[in-house]
């Protein structure tokens, strides 16, 4: 038995980490600053739901041939491209914002940019920690994570409301330094530049390989068909289509909400922090909920209770209120991401890591950039308490529709028998 010295000293992964962590804490504070600044410059929160949902349009549109790709470039040369792009793209939008000649649809296309260049950088990351992580510690790893994103929820927020309110262009010029120090990060991380083991699918190296090597379109199809062949896989993955589309909606209703309750920049602010605190607590005891619940079981239960609060944020308590059921909703999420995580991740051979995210993630996240829109737009003209109520009311009829798939309630997640991509080498083979 090889004996692997601590996470805490694998400077590979914990240098990764960091930036990636500095990263998030810039995009988290943008994630308030963008809708308030657009709210100002137009008052309309349909607007506002549109940018925030081109960022994400922007990542799933390329998510599938980005994970093929990964998968055959050089990732430590992909990761320092991608993020020296979003340095790029970050300065741009601060330099018009400090100008004060920005305009609305600039934001839509800065939006768009970032997350074509997020689709690259997050899949290389994905399969990096594979790499620099022993197989004993993943889930370790990935519950380090899932406390740095959470943490980022916690301190963007109200940093970002404190720093908008200093003045509007302060976040984006933060934000800007932010990727700055995740691209050093990324450069000194030094991540495996090859999968570290051979595929059966020839590479680009060689002279003459391209004849042999199967299409993306192929490849792209036998992912697809290996998720559809995986049941319990299969409807977990359905259900997390779902959570994005509507979990991905409230977030504009809330911040209108709680401004028209008087709630203010740094309010809202901390209002939202209300996520962090709730994703910090939810990572740490996400493996003990792991342990305790099958993942399909989980998957209902999970989206049960966020449906529920989400309904709760429109009861008539102040500005502060949303806060508490937001609290509840990040105490429960993390235990599917590290789940699926891990899940994934001992399933999935790592020369097709790259592939098999970007696919998963599409299917996951196919309708996530309406979330926004959609919860932009019934904001617009339902009000925002009644959007609230509305999107927990779907949520909760989508756990009580999936309760009923008994591959669904008996999917666990630990059986790899048939894990192998058609046309791929079986899992055992590892």
């Amino acid at each position: 038995m090889v004996d692997h010295p601590p996470l805490r000293r694998n400077t590979g992964f914990q240098l990764l980490w960091f930036g990636t962590a500095v990263s998030q804490l810039g995009t988290e504070i943008t994630k308030l600053a963008v809708p308030l600044f657009v709210l100002a410059l137009t008052g309309s929160p349909a607007w506002a739901g549109i940018i925030a949902g081109a960022g994400v349009a922007g990542s799933i549109l390329v998510l599938m041939p980005a994970g093929v790709w990964v998968d055959r470039w050089d990732r430590r040369r992909t990761l320092v491209t991608g993020q020296a792009l979003r340095v790029v793209n970050s300065a741009c939008l601060s330099a018009l914002v400090l100008s004060g000649h920005v305009q609305v649809w600039q934001f839509v296309l800065f939006g768009v940019v970032d997350g074509v260049c997020a689709a690259f950088t997050d899949l290389v990351r994905y399969a990096a920690i594979r790499g620099l992580v022993p197989v004993a510690q993943l889930r370790t790893a990935y519950m380090q994570e899932e406390s740095r994103s959470h943490a980022a929820r916690l301190a963007g927020p109200p940093l970002g409301g404190l720093l908008y309110g200093l003045a509007p262009a302060v976040p984006f010029v933060v934000d800007t330094v932010t990727f700055v120090v995740a691209l050093v990060s990324g450069v000194l991380a030094k991540v495996p530049r090859r999968p570290g083991r051979a595929s059966a699918v020839p590479s680009d190296d060689g002279p003459g390989s391209e004849p042999t090597r199967p299409s993306m379109r192929r490849k792209v199809g036998d992912t697809l068909a290996w998720l559809w062949h995986r049941r319990g896989l299969r409807e977990v993955y359905g259900v997390l289509t779902a959570l994005n589309l509507l979990g991905g909606a409230f977030m504009i209703p809330l911040i209108v909400l709680v401004g028209e309750r008087g709630g203010g920049a740094l309010g809202t602010g901390t209002v939202l922090a209300g996520a962090g605190i709730g994703g910090l607590v939810g990572a740490l005891g996400s493996t003990l909920i792991g342990r305790r619940l099958p993942v399909g079981a989980m998957m209902i239960t999970i989206v049960a209770v966020f449906g529920t609060a989400v309904a709760a944020m429109a009861l008539p308590f102040g500005p502060w209120w949303p806060m508490v059921p937001l609290i509840v909703i990040a105490l429960s999420t993390p235990s599917i991401n590290v789940v699926v995580s891990a899940v994934n991740a001992q399933l999935v051979p790592e020369d097709m890591l790259g592939r098999m995210n970007g696919s998963l993630t599409t299917v996951a996240r196919g309708l996530a950039p309406l979330g926004p829109v959609l919860g932009g737009a019934l904001a617009a003209t339902l009000g925002a308490a009644g959007t609230l109520v509305v999107l927990g009311a779907a949520l909760v009829l989508t756990a009580a529709g999936t309760a009923t798939s008994p591959e669904l309630r008996r999917f666990t997640g630990e059986d790899g028998s048939d894990s192998a991509v058609p046309g791929s080498p079986r899992s055992s083979e590892r």
